[in-house]
């Protein structure tokens, strides 16, 4: 008896040992991989949390929530980041808030993945939008603009969702994956309508507060508490490049591009980069405005992870999370990408999903091996480089992924 003991003593401390050993290389290695990037000046810092199970096999913060003035310049005394700094998501609050949001309202049968759009916004019924569906919305499929620069247009949500409504369609509903903002602002005017309340104080009432998710929201400047914040853009540079410059196929006919000029000219820093959502939302939209910690994002993710389940308590069906991580003919789910052919989940099995974030977010599951990655980085806060581009961090994501597939992959 006290034989077959040693022996499972010792079988325990070879697999603990084994465990150790593997969580250790994939720390050096995803040290090394980032670690790198900001030493060539690639990205100012980042975040980043790995789990397997219940278990998080890495969760660490690296370099600096600020490094560079709106000059350019690197500061005397740059804000190192930590795990407690929260970062603008960008368009992470499309799945985290937008369509997390959706999907409570299925549940509580408010709301239908075929239900024409028009049910719920009148400006939608007619003739060229009448056959859009709440579906259509969520995949990107529309037929909206993918971009517009709407502060042209609009001082406040009230006058970007009647623009939204009365702007002529670009594309044939249906037809094709043409990711839209567009399409997520109007989602978030149907939660409003449906809960008549404001799309933040639904998302903190059925979304934040019930998954203890303390430390998002929207505008934090706003909200009284001081928070840490990593900073991102200097000013919203490449939008007005995308206003400006025809090549990069974003300049809309009819918009002169110096009948506006509210640009902000500061380092932004609790203010959400995204234009649209900062000048005509009212800092508040379905697209984009959340900010979040690692952690608090991480909560979401484990629910998602746990098929909808928050502890002992079903916070989405499993049928509704069913429904949404359910690819279409374009390889993606409601709301959420599909697609392994994206850099951030590039060959990864047939139920991976997550999503990106402008700014240089990133949330990446794998239900099968039950693996979560969220990559929080500020790249905006580099500045733009020499081709008048953000540094692109797929790179880093795709590396990233593989690294942590290479050992915890089944």
């Amino acid at each position: 008896m006290l034989k077959k003991i040693f022996t499972l003593f010792l079988s325990f401390c070879c697999l603990l040992g084994f465990s150790q050993k593997k969580e250790s290389s994939l720390t050096n290695e995803i040290n090394a991989i980032i670690q790198t990037q900001i030493e060539q000046s690639k990205i100012p810092g980042a975040v980043i949390q790995i789990k397997k199970g219940n278990k998080t096999i890495l969760k660490k913060a690296y370099g600096f929530a600020q490094l560079k003035d709106f000059n350019g310049n690197q500061l005397d005394f740059p804000e190192k980041t930590s795990i407690n700094h929260l970062y603008d998501i960008a368009s992470l609050t499309k799945v985290i808030g937008t369509t997390t949001s959706i999907m409570l309202l299925v549940d509580a049968g408010k709301i239908n993945m075929e239900d024409k759009v028009g049910k719920y916004i009148q400006g939608f019924n007619q003739p060229d939008k009448k056959d859009i569906t709440i579906r259509h919305l969520l995949t990107h499929t529309s037929g909206l603009y993918d971009w517009y620069p709407l502060y042209y247009r609009c001082k406040n949500k009230g006058e970007t969702f009647k623009f939204i409504e009365e702007l002529p369609l670009k594309f044939p509903i249906g037809e094709g994956r043409h990711y839209s903002d567009l399409g997520f602002t109007i989602l978030g005017e149907i939660i409003e309508k449906i809960s008549n309340k404001p799309l933040n104080i639904f998302m903190e009432e059925n979304i934040f507060q019930p998954l203890k998710m303390s430390n998002t929201t929207y505008k934090p400047n706003n909200t009284g508490r001081k928070f840490k914040i990593a900073a991102t853009s200097h000013g919203n540079p490449y939008e007005k490049r995308m206003v400006e410059d025809s090549t990069l196929g974003f300049k809309i006919k009819g918009i002169d591009p110096n009948s506006w000029n509210g640009w902000r000219k500061y380092t932004l820093k609790g203010e959400v980069n995204d234009g649209n959502t900062w000048y005509a939302n009212e800092g508040i939209s379905g697209a984009a405005g959340i900010f979040s910690t690692i952690d608090d994002i991480q909560k979401l993710v484990d629910v998602l992870r746990s098929k909808g389940k928050n502890g002992s308590k079903q916070f989405i069906s499993e049928k509704t999370l069913n429904l949404f991580l359910t690819k279409d003919k374009f390889k993606n789910g409601l709301g959420w990408m599909m697609d392994n052919q994206n850099a951030f989940m590039k060959n990864a099995k047939e139920d991976t999903f997550g999503h990106t974030g402008f700014t240089g977010t990133s949330i990446t599951i794998s239900s099968k091996d039950n693996i979560s990655i969220v990559l929080l980085i500020n790249r905006q806060n580099m500045g733009l480089q020499q081709t008048k581009d953000y540094y692109n961090v797929n790179p880093i994501r795709e590396q990233v992924f593989n690294t942590v597939m290479k050992y915890y992959g089944e």
